[in-house]
């Protein structure tokens, strides 16, 4: 047997920066645009919401139209396999004060009390991502403190048209003002893609500080100033420290499994029902009770949506029951709902039955917990 004899152990010194190493280094979920549970394109966009990529909410205040997709156009022999892609379809080559559009991913405070915001030794963090668009000039990353308004935003180039390239920007940590511990949306990570004067006219603010609308995005170029535009991006990592450490790839069930914390979603299709309850029963020939369980629970009570394509069938002749709808949640938290139906025929009591959606590819059933 081998034996390894240390005379000294010497503390480590320099600038580096203790990390809770059980969870990810990397703070933005779904950063390689490989989860995209409602949709892989959505056409017509012009207001808010979250279209196609999981855990990027689409912001925008009357500034083009856009098509969104999940997009294989990735950067070549980099790992990825899929990019976010915004499209303009509509341009506006002259935006109002108020317009604005932006990507954002949102993080809960609890998971990010180990960058210290708040105090003598808050952590800086760096941001390191993928960008190709053919629009090339300044665009602006910003961090937004939602629990206290307060933000930094630094900007990158884009230098070449239609073109992958790779973008490290270090945000300083703040002193000022700590982030709640709690599962609320209190980090936020936004990247402009267009900016009305409300948002540009000022000094951008390379610091933290109290914000100030007019200096989040000063330099701005306006991708949407022709219909000729596209922007993608993957490869988006925040981490803490000073230095950008290469992606980390995540198991594609794993980061599927962080994506469900937030938004669960299951779509039909048009060969086969899909089961979506763990169960439910029939008490009498007018009420049923069926119970669905969240894996894992979600981050909060969720809204619930559908597609009016919920089937309740019993577990005898597997026949349809009723058609459920979102009207008929009854109890409903983190850990799971009740769909409660009071009409429809058959009901046969004390019998047991279950929920599917309808075998068309329209149908689905989602829980959004979304920040």
């Amino acid at each position: 047997m081998s034996e390894l004899k240390v005379d000294k152990v010497s503390p480590r010194t320099g600038n580096y920066v203790s990390l809770n190493t059980v969870g990810s280094k990397n703070i933005v979920i779904n950063g390689d645009m490989s989860i995209a549970q409602r949709s892989t394109s959505v056409a017509s966009i012009t207001s808010g919401g979250y279209y196609t990529i999981d855990r990027m909410n689409t912001i925008i205040t009357t500034l083009g139209t856009w098509t969104q997709s999940q997009s294989t156009d990735v950067p070549t022999g980099q790992g990825f396999a899929t990019s976010l892609k915004m499209d303009c379809t509509t341009a506006d080559a002259s935006p109002a004060a108020a317009d604005r559009i932006f990507i954002r991913t949102s993080f809960e405070g609890q998971n990010l009390q180990y960058l210290k915001k708040g105090t003598a030794s808050a952590v800086s963090t760096t941001l390191s991502f993928w960008v190709k668009s053919t629009k090339t000039g300044t665009f602006i990353a910003e961090l937004y403190d939602n629990d206290n308004s307060r933000s930094i935003s630094k900007s990158y180039t884009v230098d070449v048209t239609d073109t992958w390239e790779k973008k490290t920007i270090t945000f300083a940590g703040d002193t000022t003002d700590a982030l709640d511990n709690d599962n609320g949306n209190s980090l936020q990570l936004l990247f402009w893609l267009g900016a009305g004067s409300n948002y540009s006219s000022g000094t951008l603010n390379t610091s933290w500080g109290a914000d100030v609308s007019a200096n989040r995005a000063v330099g701005q170029v306006n991708v949407a100033d022709d219909t000729a535009n596209d922007w993608y991006i993957t490869g988006v990592q925040l981490e803490a420290g000073t230095t950008a450490s290469d992606f980390e790839f995540l198991p594609y069930d794993v980061n599927l499994q962080r994506c469900y914390r937030y938004c669960y979603r299951i779509n039909g299709n048009a060969t086969d029902e899909q089961l979506t309850s763990t169960g439910g029963f029939i008490f009498s020939t007018s009420i049923s009770s069926i119970n669905y369980t969240f894996h894992p629970p979600l981050r909060a009570v969720p809204t619930v949506s559908e597609s009016n394509s919920l089937e309740q069938v019993t577990n005898a002749a597997m026949s349809l029951s009723s058609l459920f709808d979102d009207n008929q949640v009854g109890d409903c938290n983190s850990v799971g709902v009740v769909f409660a139906a009071d009409s429809g025929a058959p009901f046969t009591t004390n019998t047991f039955s279950n929920m599917r959606l309808q075998n068309t590819t329209a149908a689905f059933i989602e829980f959004s917990a979304e920040l």
